[in-house]
């Protein structure tokens, strides 16, 4: 997934990132042809004898995907953010029939016996190979947070941290780890972002956070929200985001406690949404720093993309 493209570079020190297939927990669905491909430029191919596949168009309503064929891997998944936020299901299309530039969630039945069975994966054709369309994997398919009449997917959690991240490597901080919470408990409800910090060439907890970069980058994964969070925090229907910083190990923490309740030790990746009460005690109570964002996000984008 897109979010652990950065935090393997670090550690892998240059060496070559490959991904070879697309598998799920249902089965292995596809191979990548180009291996040596960057991470953010690689499709799959799907295997037509691996199961009978359904795609399920997801309609989208401000942005023309086919239009960004040509643009960045960030840019597929800005626009595939907009997409799943605004999508309504249709017919469901055989592999045959898909298009290029169109977001999809794919549906299996397999001989294992799962019948129309959705796995929760968005995928895009983004090429073919001779008719056989290649897929780049999006994001899972559900809203993670929402308070008012916003929906904020797993993609635009992704997009927000990645811009966050641009603003803290320069000063030698890496954010390693992220999760967020929906915090309905008082009004109006806001979003919990908790990150895991350390320091540039050192595995120990910061010792000492600077208030104002902080609570900036609070500011900038608000602005990387979507337009309709962007009103409804103007519009004091959803309260300022707030960052809390954990210390090193928490995450680790986290996954234990998944896995202890059945999750797979193989599959197991950091859910970008908590919303066991376990889990958020186990975060809270690991909790070194809280910082709200000081200023609500600015709504112009909205009016230039309109005015496009």
């Amino acid at each position: 997934m897109a979010q652990y493209i950065p935090i393997l570079d670090f550690h892998c020190g240059g060496i070559p990132l490959i991904s070879t297939y697309h598998a799920a927990s249902e089965g292995y669905f596809g191979i990548n042809l180009e291996p040596l491909s960057k991470p953010t430029d690689i499709s799959y191919t799907l295997l037509p004898d691996m199961a009978f596949y359904e795609f399920i168009p997801i309609k989208e309503k401000h942005t023309e995907l086919g239009d960004q064929l040509h643009h960045s891997g960030d840019v597929y998944d800005q626009d595939c953010t907009e997409t799943q936020n605004n999508k309504e299901e249709t017919e469901p299309v055989e592999l045959v029939d898909v298009k290029l530039g169109q977001c999809y969630e794919i549906v299996v039945t397999t001989s294992s016996g799962l019948y129309r069975y959705k796995i929760g994966d968005i995928l895009m054709v983004t090429s073919f190979h001779n008719n056989a369309p290649h897929f780049r994997f999006v994001g899972r398919q559900g809203v993670l947070l929402s308070i008012a009449s916003e929906t904020t997917g797993e993609d635009g959690l992704l997009k927000a941290a990645t811009q966050a991240k641009l603003f803290i490597e320069p000063l030698d901080f890496i954010l390693t780890k992220y999760t967020s919470y929906a915090d309905v408990s008082s009004t109006p409800g806001h979003y919990i972002i908790f990150w895991e910090l350390k320091m540039k060439g050192s595995d120990h907890d910061i010792s000492e956070l600077n208030l104002k970069i902080i609570e900036e980058c609070c500011y900038i994964v608000e602005e990387s929200l979507d337009y309709v969070y962007r009103l409804q925090r103007n519009s004091n229907n959803i309260g300022p985001l707030e960052t809390r910083v954990v210390k090193n190990g928490t995450f680790i923490a986290l996954m234990d406690i998944f896995i202890s309740k059945g999750s797979s030790i193989s599959n197991y990746k950091t859910p970008s949404c908590i919303r066991s009460e376990e889990a958020l005690k186990i975060l809270d109570s690991r909790v070194v720093g809280r910082y709200f964002s000081q200023t609500a996000p600015s709504t112009s984008k909205l009016f230039e993309m309109e005015a496009k």
